[in-house]
This record gives structure tokens, sequence and C-alpha cells, in this order.
């Protein structure tokens, strides 16, 4: 059996929800690896939706063990807040099903202040967070000031942990005009909910070693996509954590050895929410079309999403740098209808033809995509589970696509239903 990892091969909203759950059913452990609850997803089980931000998809699950790993910044207020939504709808979260690292970061209510009082003070250059603070969260971690999910259980030393926090975010606010954070607020932030999150606290990388070893199906679950990675993504528009496939061991505490395999999951077209560039996009009927049939919109912010074409270079890059075995090709059935679709297969970059997407902001916003033109189809992919459903212009559309990226299709989704899956090759089987 090998562990799945699953990573967004394009700007996030891939449709990952939909693929995770299916992978979760045959999974024993999911790991979320990265990120914070910035990024969310929907999951329809027995025609019960479940609205996820921060917790694993293992978690709507009986049997499942669900963690959040190290490379997770971990909101203690979003987990009480989102726990208890879910157990609302009878889902029941306990320390037997889900389990936190104890070495994960914590956003804090100042993280989430200055999140947003950068955001705001920002002309031209606006990055399109959420506002949750995930990206003040990261950086404190990497200068060595948060404070961690084992700080809760050690109260006595929390009044230092915040003293050194608090070395920083002062100064730092005084400058920006704002004022500057009391430490026992913050200590009270910490304290009152420190009694709720304490019996989930663990060593995940231990844990994780333990149930590798008695042979357990592990599915690691990405945030986001490839395109906002803050090493490979569209800088300075990005997410502030890794979120490629090899992030997965380093934010788990399990070894790269037992990753398994990486699952790259790929919209039909492509879509970003926020700034940043975006060759494809289609500003017009086009992209209009997409977005109303795709119902383009974020799960955690509602905010409209910008769509385009299916640029293959990107994906070809992804592919690349995760490291993909398969795709899983979502939303195929958005298409349905077109009279023509595209696909940029490579770029001209000043009169250049070249076939990567660059790492310079400034020629990523002048790449121009070269396109090849594809016959739509007339009849509907909705809801097929076999190649012999699908019309004889989009089982082209999809062969295209696989020799263009260097992937092949591993699962083909044709509609938000679980069910509407067509299965070509079991990851877990690998």
């Amino acid at each position: 059996m090998a562990n799945v990892v699953v990573v967004g091969s394009q700007w996030g909203d891939e449709g990952k929800g939909k693929i995770v759950d299916w992978l979760s059913e045959r999974a024993d452990v999911v790991v979320r690896f990265q990120g914070g609850h910035n990024a969310g997803h929907t999951l329809v089980v027995d025609g019960v939706s479940y609205k996820l931000s921060l917790l694993p998809s293992g978690v709507v699950r009986q049997g499942k063990l669900s963690v959040i790993g190290n490379g997770v910044v971990f909101d203690p207020h979003a987990f009480v807040s989102e726990k208890k939504r879910l157990e609302a709808q009878g889902v029941q979260i306990g320390p037997e099903t889900l389990r936190i690292a104890d070495n994960a970061s914590l956003i804090l209510s100042l993280h989430r202040e200055l999140d947003a009082i950068r955001e705001n003070a920002a002309e031209g250059t606006k990055i399109g967070t959420t506002r949750r603070g995930i990206g003040p969260a990261y950086e404190d971690k990497v200068g060595r000031r948060a404070i961690r999910v084992m700080d809760l259980v050690e109260t006595d030393l929390l009044p230092e942990r915040i003293e050194r926090l608090l070395a920083h975010h002062n100064p730092l606010r005084r400058g920006l005009g704002q004022p500057e954070v009391d430490a026992a607020a913050i200590l009270e932030e910490l304290t009152s909910v420190a009694s709720e999150i304490a019996p989930y606290i663990d060593r995940v990388w231990r844990l994780l070693d333990e149930r590798r070893k008695a042979g357990a199906r592990i599915l690691f679950e990405g945030a986001q996509g490839t395109l906002l990675d803050i090493d490979h993504g569209t800088y300075p528009f990005v997410t502030s954590s890794n979120t490629v496939a090899g992030q997965a061991a380093a934010g788990s505490g399990l070894g790269p050895s037992s990753l398994g395999f990486v699952l790259g999951i790929t919209k039909a077209y492509t879509t970003r929410v926020g700034e940043g560039p975006f060759p494809t996009e289609q500003d017009n009927e086009v992209g209009e079309f997409l977005g109303t049939q795709g119902h383009e919109f974020g799960t955690v912010t509602g905010r409209k999403r910008r769509c385009g074409w299916f640029d293959a270079v990107l994906v070809r890059q992804a592919v690349a740098i995760n490291g993909i075995h398969g795709l899983a090709l979502t939303k195929l059935d958005v298409l349905d209808g077109m009279d023509e679709i595209k696909i940029a297969v490579a770029y001209e970059l000043d009169g250049e033809r070249i076939d990567y997407f660059p790492a310079s902001l400034g020629a990523q916003q002048r790449v121009v995509p070269i396109y090849e033109s594809f016959e739509g189809w007339k009849g509907t992919t909705k809801g097929a589970r076999s190649w012999a459903d699908l019309p004889a212009q989009a089982v082209k559309y999809v062969r295209q696509i696989e020799e263009l990226v260097g992937a092949p299709v591993t699962l083909l989704s044709t509609s938000p239903e679980r069910d509407d899956t067509i299965l070509v090759r079991d990851p877990f089987q690998d």
C-alpha cells in the first residue's frame, strides 16, 4: 500500500475537497501538513455538507484518525469554533479521532490584526490575503519567537513567551500607528482555550511513524496550490508556506521515503483568487461562462474567482516540482457545451517562445500565452462514471492534457457528487 500526498497543481480551488473525501474513505490516517484556516473546502457525505478550513477531511468519517501536523499554523479559537460547528452537525471529535502536533505554531489575534493592517495599507501590491493571520504567524515561526501548541500546557512559561513575542510586535505596531498589545490580554486569549486543546496534543512524528510501521494507509492533505507556494509560486502573490508535495514530510515529521504516490489535483480550466499574474485569464464572456458554470466562489471568503483557459505550461511545471505521479482532473463538466476550448501550450516572452513560467514577477506579467484550439463537445460529461460515457471530443481533450503536462490522469471527476468519478488507477494501490 502506498501513502498518498494530495497537492493542488494550480492556484488552489482545484476541487481537492471531493477528491480528498473520496480518498479519505480508503485511508486510515488523514494529515494536514501546511497552511492554516485560510483555505477551505466543502465535503458532502450522505447528502450532508461539511465546510472545513482547519480540520483534516478525515474528521467527518468514522474510524479515521485525523492529524494536524507541525507545518500548520494553528488558530486555537478557530479550531474550537470549527469543532463546535461540526459537532452540531453530529460529527464526533475527540482525542481518539484527532491529534495536533505539539510543535505547531499558533495564530493569535495580533497576527490577524497585523495581517489586516498591512493589507489595508498596501498600495499597488495587495497580496489578496484572507486576513486570518497566516503570514504573520509564519513570520514569527521563522523568527523563532512563535508561541507553539505545547506552550498551552506549560502555562507557567507563557508570560515569558508572550513578552518575547511582544518585544517584536509592539514596536512594529507603534511604527504602524497602532496601539500596543497588552501581555495580559494575550495570556487570557491563550489560557481561555488551553484546556480544550490539551487533550489533542501529541508527538505527531512518533504517532505517524508507528502507524506507518503498522501498515496504515496515510493520506497527506495539502491546502492551496503549487502556484501559491512561497518558493515556487507567483511571488509575492503567494501564501506563506510551502504548498508542494515535499512539505508533506517536513510538515508532518514523517520522512520523505514514506510519502508514496503524489496526486496532483488539476482543474480542467484555470482559476485563481486574489491578486497576481494569471496568463490565461479571460476577463470576458468566456471567463463569465466558466465562473457561472463552475460556481467559482471561495469556500472561506466567498470571493469570486478569476477564470481562464487551461494552462499546460503551469501544470507541467507543477508536475516536475511536486514529482506528481498522476492527476485527478476535476470539473470537466464545466466545459460542456462550449464550441471551442483552448489550452496554453507555451508562452511568448519579449518575442521569444518559452516552455516554462519564469520566476520574475515582471516576466510573469509580460508572458503571452500561445494557444492550441480544440473543438468542444455538445454532449454532456456530467455524471459520467466510465470513459465510454464521455463524448469523443472530451476524451481527446483529456488525452491532450496528459500529453502536454507529462502525467497521466489517475482520477477523473465529472460532477461534485463523490461517486461521479472515473477511477483509472487507485493511488493507494500503487
